[in-house]
């Protein structure tokens, strides 16, 4: 199992996740969590041999974390994204270091450059930093013929482009809530799964299991486009036919809701001249902490995930909703007003995996069960420039193709960063900023199985499926 396991995978950190989620999804239907929840180290970690740390116990000490962290995580943080301490110990404190490459040369423009005086040298000429002084401003680098200096950050500071991750006193990593976008790229970039983002796995199983087959309430299942490019070992079909099995009455493609907001959108956008887009989560995030005077630009449109729950909540109020996809950011939006009274709870990719082991699901062994159809504009914004195709494609078919819409597509927050700045200054550019905080777009979310460039091309190969189909037609379907 494990081997079959570790193919769907990118990365061992994730399949130990995943092996956490399983093992608390499959007490949690059996209703046996409670008294079994101190066994589970044990039952990921067997044996007395230590596979990843010193020593089997601190192993296990970290399987406990994980656990908590699957049941929901620190109540008291608001934050869907935490550091666990015990787990991160092993990455060097970083920062600028003069390597191997210093050839002791007698000019020393990096001992000129550094305004601090932290460069000193040895009997050999060969320069040092002294790291009570240096602030990290990296001019020794610039300045340094041999390039013999480098910035060695930590993986998960240099997976976060809003440099919300410091250290602690005890050189653990830390996060700043006020600057992080919870976007999951230092979950996902962090080689010993020290970062971690927090389960609803729990609240999930309890809306299933209330449910009791619908005679309480039904519950729906809403899918992210990008589900097209996971679970490569099985069908889509076979997949929705999993999650019907899992007990939700119908699964939904969120990609509907894009053809909803792909329309809206266009619309505000031909009214109101400027906008920014409303899609991302964490791009959004992005532009209220660090571009608040931009904030009145984005889209008043709510995501896709958020439109079609709320459309499904208008049809049957009694419904639970659970929105399933790569976004760790997902998991913070609906919290929110505008989004909770329609979405119930959020599961990523990884999750919904768990979840299917926990019940032994075979999804080879299922028939094929269908989505709603949805266009193909709607279900390419699962990746970069698919929400700017759509308002393409949205302008015609509206009648307005004297609108000349001209989009700035930023792919991976240092794009944003980029086009928000332009924006700011007053710099000459387009009128619609598509923001993504992942690189690539939503195939690029933490939450995925797997990352990489044929994700892209699974998910354009899905939506061709409903080429023929335009926006408003998928859109009328609804009404």
């Amino acid at each position: 199992m494990a081997m079959d396991m570790t193919r769907r995978f990118d990365t061992q950190v994730q399949l130990l996740k995943y092996k956490v989620l399983k093992e608390v999804a499959r007490l949690a239907f059996n209703d046996e969590l409670g008294e079994n929840l101190l066994d589970i180290p044990k039952t990921i970690i067997p044996g007395t041999t230590p596979t990843t740390r010193c020593c089997v116990y601190k192993e296990r000490a970290i399987i406990g974390e994980r656990v908590k962290m699957a049941m929901g995580g620190d109540h008291k943080n608001p934050n869907v994204v935490e550091v666990l301490p015990i787990a991160c110990d092993e990455c060097p404190v970083g920062g600028y270091e003069v390597t191997d490459a210093c050839r002791g040369c007698i000019a020393h423009r990096c001992e000129h450059a550094c305004k601090r005086g932290a460069i000193y040298f040895d009997h050999h000429q060969k320069a040092h930093i002294d790291k009570s002084k240096c602030i990290e401003c990296g001019m020794c680098a610039q300045n340094c013929p041999y390039s013999a200096i480098h910035n060695f950050k930590r993986p998960c500071e240099n997976a976060c482009k809003v440099h919300a991750i410091s250290m602690n006193e005890d050189k653990s990593a830390r996060i700043d809530n006020s600057k992080c976008t919870s976007c999951g790229a230092c979950v996902y970039q962090c080689p010993f799964g020290a970062i971690t983002d927090k389960s609803f796995i729990l609240n999930v199983i309890d809306i299933l299991k209330r449910s009791d087959n619908g005679r309480n309430y039904k519950s729906y299942a809403i899918v992210a486009p990008s589900i097209s490019s996971q679970f490569s070992y099985a069908t889509l079909g076979q997949v929705v036919s999993g999650l019907k099995k899992l007990g939700f009455h119908n699964v939904v493609e969120a990609a509907l809701g894009a053809d909803m907001v792909a329309l809206d959108e266009t619309r505000e956008l031909m009214e109101r001249g400027f906008l920014t887009s409303s899609c991302c989560p964490a791009f959004v995030t992005f532009v209220n902490k660090f571009y608040p005077e931009l904030s009145k630009f984005v889209s008043s449109n709510p995501s896709p995930m958020v439109a079609i729950a709320k459309y499904i909540k208008s049809n049957d109020p009694g419904a639970k909703v659970v929105f399933i996809g790569p976004c760790t950011a997902k998991k913070m939006e609906f919290q929110l007003p505008k989004a909770h009274p329609y979405v119930d709870s959020v599961l990523t990719f990884e999750e919904l995996q768990a979840l299917f082991d926990s019940r032994d699901f075979d999804l080879c062994t299922l028939g094929d069960d269908v989505l709603d159809n949805a266009s193909y504009y709607g279900r390419i914004f699962a990746r970069s420039g698919g929400l700017s195709d759509a308002i393409t494609e949205a302008v015609k078919e509206l009648g307005a193709e004297g609108f000349e819409f001209k989009p700035e597509v930023c792919d991976g927050i240092d794009a944003c960063k980029m086009a928000l700045l332009k924006k700011s200054k007053n710099i000459p550019m387009g009128n619609f900023i598509e923001g993504m905080a992942c690189d690539g777009g939503c195939i690029g979310g933490a939450g995925c199985l797997t990352h990489g460039a044929k994700n892209k091309a699974e998910v354009d190969k899905y939506g061709r499926l409903a080429y023929e189909k335009k926006i408003t037609e998928a859109v009328s379907m609804l009404k």
